[in-house]
């Protein structure tokens, strides 16, 4: 017998600055699941939404790179323990949005939660990797060490609501950046709920800021937008991406460009150094000279 209660729908929003907005514009659009059935509204994100993303960026990345690389992947770990605490939620979620069986989806949320803890153990060690002592010709120490490009627009895959849409976040975040993320524009909820775990793992607000609605509507500022270091294509398709390529090179954004990606295969580092920058830095050894001088 039905006790007549009726369900309580969960209402979608943005994850700007650390706080949940709904889009500034008040618009939203339908989503639904692979079958056409409706599953909830979310919001339609505006070019001031976008705007307000980077601000949040830009203010949120000189704590976030300047916190020790192990800082940082304690941040990272604790948001694999988040998601695991959270995983028939998002194993739901997925399942809807790529019309998976729910041992597909469990798959992949599981693959997701995994990859948060490959780049969490290497946010400590990928100066190793692409930093080190250079031999130089002199009395100097001669060292190249890697720093983050700043704040950067990343375009989430279309078709991996989920695993790409980490596979593309946690790199980019390891290593000190801070990212305005464009989820699926059909599959947006899996991003949004991430939100709600970045607001509950410690990680600073601003750091990762999340954007629903039309690629291409949102793409375009953040392309152009002075303020934006870099931009990850991943999510655009060929003729957009060539557009955003153009408005790029205004500022000499680094740019990552799509590619075809096999979520599930070992990521390697490609994305991790992707946007980086090198510092080099000279300074005497104090070996003595002819004139017994240490100069």
């Amino acid at each position: 017998m039905s006790d007549g209660r009726l369900s309580v729908f969960k209402t979608y929003k943005l994850y700007v600055g650390g706080k949940f907005p709904r889009s500034e514009s008040g618009r939203v659009y339908e989503v639904n699941d692979s079958k056409g059935t409706w599953l909830a509204n979310a919001p339609q994100s505006s070019r001031k939404d976008a705007r307000d993303a980077v601000v949040a960026a830009r203010k949120a990345f000189g704590g976030w790179s300047a916190a020790t690389a192990y800082n940082r992947g304690q941040i990272l770990y604790r948001v694999a323990e988040m998601l695991e605490g959270r995983r028939e939620q998002f194993v739901r979620e997925v399942a809807e949005a790529e019309g998976l069986s729910k041992s597909k989806a469990a798959a992949v949320v599981d693959a997701a939660v995994d990859r948060w803890v490959w780049y969490a153990g290497w946010t400590d060690k990928i100066g190793q990797i692409v930093g080190g002592a250079n031999p130089v010709a002199g009395p100097f120490f001669n060292l190249s060490t890697p720093e983050p490009t700043g704040v950067v627009a990343v375009l989430a895959p279309q078709e991996s609501s989920f695993l790409g849409l980490v596979s593309v976040i946690a790199p980019v975040i390891a290593t000190g950046n801070t990212a305005v993320v464009v989820a699926s524009a059909d599959a947006p909820l899996p991003a949004l709920s991430l939100g709600e775990v970045l607001a509950t793992s410690d990680l600073p607000g601003g750091v990762v800021n999340i954007l629903s609605g039309r690629t291409a509507e949102l793409a375009a500022p953040l392309a152009s937008h002075q303020d934006v270091n870099a931009i990850d294509l991943t999510g655009a398709d060929a003729g957009l991406a060539k557009e955003l390529e153009i408005a790029a090179a205004d500022n000499l954004k680094r740019t990552l460009r799509p590619q075809a990606v096999d979520w599930s295969a070992d990521p390697g580092t490609h994305r991790l150094t992707a946007f980086l920058e090198t510092k080099t830095v000279w300074h005497p050894t104090g070996a003595l000279g002819a004139s017994g001088s240490s100069y």
